[in-house]
């Protein structure tokens, strides 16, 4: 008889209640549960928890007890917020949206409130949610890409901007999406898979602006996928010195002889698989190779190491957040420029209701300008006239660099106990922001103009007669001690001897401290405008909504702050990594303004392929560095003529102090109401504030500066503040 009762109950536990599939997944996410932690509970495969939550499968015995179960409980601590008397009814929308990498791109995070114990915030709800650690599934059921769950929405991208594609020993093929997305890949070739990713993968992202274009679709291989499409697993000496594989490579064959074309960097780490615009339709795929080093581990950290599922995530949340990556970060910044600042739009209808490309205004257009002489780095073909070896000083050669200055410690500095360093956050992006800069025009040349601030261009103009003893502060005269500061006019931080090329923003500076200034001549853009303030404001979004994930939001006061960045990346690694990504974005982006000639063919004088880009501007770089330089110069003026506090060492955006105490509260006075200096230092996560950089001890400071002396070389103790150590690079071994 007890065997009869047995089978009643299997027979009820067959049928026991389920949830809508959209609840499903909602309880999971809400209680921070993986899919390979719930199929790893449940004896089952990853994919098979993914289908159950879309609905394509129901689970059968004997998982399906356990999992109604499952989903009891949850329910219990989760509650659907439509739940009525009746019974449950399947979640919002927004319940259910699978993470930030599924939110609009130019969608802002809304920060958290801030909690009292940020270590243990909990995770923001744009953050996608982690996979366990080398997920992989070698022989996981597979879903066609037409049927499968569609993470970002419906449309043309339902799939998401890209897919790592992983294969495993039976050469099958899957595609790692955002929001945990499991594709079936059926494409047995490469040209093959460009055809899939272009027709049916639904791979993609909709354009930034409403004048730009769409990004294509970014297709991720694994090393094993490599070998399952015909490419090394690693790149040869021969080859990562060159950047790509051969042109006679078997693969490159098959993409020529199925009509897909290369661009000139050709099959390498960064790879933009295209056919000729036809018909007005666009088709090009990229490719990106992380075992062919792709994914450079000073902007991306181990992101290369990780397993498909985690990469997807990373990268999948920094192309929600930024763009869909196109190459390094360098690259990704640059390109993100034109994406949000497209040089051309839809003229309005002609008499015969056509619409034509046109200049668009505000952008930098389609044309390379030249530099002014003095904007030109060496080489440059505008300098072809010059002598093979001369060498251009300051009054003929702009020098706007970051700061690289150090001093010795004065005596009562040295009677203090600790060195501690403070690091301004996004300092290039903030410095970007309202930087006025020239579009689209050529300088013009002017001979004694007369100064105006709201002009962009380069002066060549006398400053060494600023005397930092004495100088303007917020509009007052104030008396510094003016040896304890660096000169705001140079990156080392020496007083100026004469005449120099300066950027707009230098020059305006000096009128600021209350110093009359007559410039010799100068190179001015009058056609100008705010360029990079949309570029900024995405790249401001995507670093605080990631530190709000970490825990870290905007507006906590300045101890509660202090405390949340305490071990703030471990708390989620691979967002860390975002983080550091966004970062590299601003300063590689930056950079990328100024790119110089590379490889062994190129020969002084002659042009090299970064210069038919519009977006080769040095002009614009200069400006963005004057105003970072400047930016940091005046906080450091600010806060002495407050406090009497002095940095012992600058290096870019990072200043070190000497203070009785190890925390930045120690250097930074806050009042009760958490105020402090006005126009100096703030505690904080926005760009423009700053956060603790590392500390050490004073008797560490001397060591250092007496250890490098003595190989001839000048510490500069900003360079080693976080860490306290020293390579053998710095000592010269």
């Amino acid at each position: 008889m007890s065997e009869l009762f047995d089978a009643i109950d299997a027979l009820v536990a067959s049928r026991s209640p389920l949830p809508p599939p959209a609840e499903r997944k909602r309880l999971r996410q809400a209680h921070g549960l993986t899919l390979e932690e719930v199929a790893t509970t449940l004896d089952v495969r990853r994919a098979t928890v993914g289908a159950w939550e879309s609905g394509k499968t129901e689970p059968r015995p004997p998982q399906r007890e356990p999992y109604a179960h499952l989903l009891k409980q949850l329910a219990r601590l989760y509650p659907s917020p439509t739940a009525t008397e009746g019974g449950v009814v399947p979640a919002a929308p927004a319940a259910t949206a699978p993470a930030a990498v599924e939110v609009a791109p130019s969608a802002p995070t809304a920060a958290p409130a801030p909690v009292p114990a940020p270590a243990a915030a909990p995770p923001s709800p744009t953050a996608a949610p982690r996979p366990a650690h080398g997920s992989r599934r070698p022989s996981a059921s597979r879903a066609a890409a037409a049927n499968s769950p569609a993470p970002a929405g419906s449309g043309a991208y339902a799939h998401g901007p890209l897919l790592v594609l992983d294969a495993d020993e039976e050469r099958q093929v899957t595609g790692y999406g955002t929001g945990g997305l499991l594709l079936d890949v059926p494409a047995r070739s490469l040209p093959a898979l460009v055809e899939w990713a272009l027709a049916e993968a639904r791979v993609g992202a909709e354009k930034l602006h409403a004048s730009g274009k769409d990004a294509d679709p970014l297709l991720v291989l694994t090393a094993a996928a490599c070998g399952r499409y015909g490419l090394p697993a690693a790149l040869s000496d021969e080859e990562r010195s060159a950047g790509r594989l051969p042109e006679g490579h078997q693969v490159i064959k098959l993409l020529e002889r199925a009509g897909w074309k290369l661009t000139r960097r050709g099959l390498g780490p960064w790879a933009r698989v295209y056919r000729p615009v036809t018909g007005g339709r666009r088709q090009c795929v990229q490719l990106c190779i992380p075992s062919w080093n792709a994914l450079d581990e000073r902007s991306w950290g181990h992101a290369a190491e990780l397993g498909p599922a985690e990469l997807a995530r990373v990268l999948g949340v920094y192309a929600h957040r930024v763009m869909t990556p196109v190459g390094s970060s360098a690259v990704s910044g640059l390109e993100l420029m034109t994406a949000l600042n497209p040089p051309t739009r839809a003229s309005e209808p002609d008499q015969d209701g056509k619409r034509h490309s046109e200049h668009r205004p505000g952008s930098l257009g389609t044309e390379p300008v030249d530099p002014a002489p003095c904007e030109a780095i060496d080489g440059h073909p505008v300098l072809a006239h010059l002598p093979r070896f001369h060498l251009r000083g300051p009054a003929e050669r702009l020098f706007e660099e970051a700061y690289d200055w150090a001093r010795d410690l004065t005596d009562a500095e040295c009677m203090q106990h600790h060195l501690v360093g403070i690091d301004v956050n996004l300092a290039f992006g903030a410095a970007a922001n309202g930087a006025v800069v020239g579009l689209d025009a050529p300088p013009e040349h002017v001979t004694r103009p007369v100064f105006d601030p709201a002009v962009p261009g380069s002066w060549l103009v006398d400053l060494s007669h600023v005397d930092l003893g004495r100088v303007k502060v917020t509009k007052q005269w104030c008396d510094l001690e003016g040896g304890l500061l660096p000169s705001p006019f140079t990156p080392t931080g020496q007083r100026p001897e004469g005449p120099a090329w300066y950027a707009t923003p230098t020059v305006a500076y000096a009128v600021e401290l209350g110093y009359d200034v007559a410039p010799v001549e100068a190179w001015v853009r009058p056609r100008s405008g705010r360029f990079l303030d949309g570029w900024y404001k995405r790249l401001r979004d995507a670093y605080v909504a990631t530190m709000a994930d970490l825990g870290v939001t905007e507006k906590l006061p300045p101890d509660l702050f202090l405390e949340a960045m305490d071990g703030y990346k471990g708390r989620d690694p691979e967002l860390g990594i975002v983080l550091d990504a966004v970062k590299m974005t601003v300063k590689g982006g930056i950079g990328k303004l100024q790119e110089k000639a590379r490889g062994g063919g190129w020969v002084p004088g002659q042009a090299w392929p970064a210069l038919a880009r519009p977006t080769w501007r040095p002009d614009i770089r200069a400006t963005v560095i004057s105003r970072a330089r400047i930016n940091m110069h005046r906080k450091m003026t600010a806060l002495a003529a407050a406090t009497g506090r002095y940095p012992v060492a600058v290096l870019s955006d990072c200043a070190v102090y000497t203070a009785d105490g190890p925390s930045p509260l120690d250097v930074l006075p806050y009042d009760q109401d958490g105020k402090t200096v006005p126009g100096s230092f703030r505690l904080g996560v926005s760009p423009g504030m700053v956060k603790h950089e590392g500390t050490q001890d004073v008797l560490w400071g001397v060591g250092m500066l007496e250890q490098l002396a003595a190989v001839g070389k000048v510490a500069n103790l900003a360079r080693y503040i976080k860490t306290g150590e020293v390579t053998a690079r710095d000592t010269g071994e």
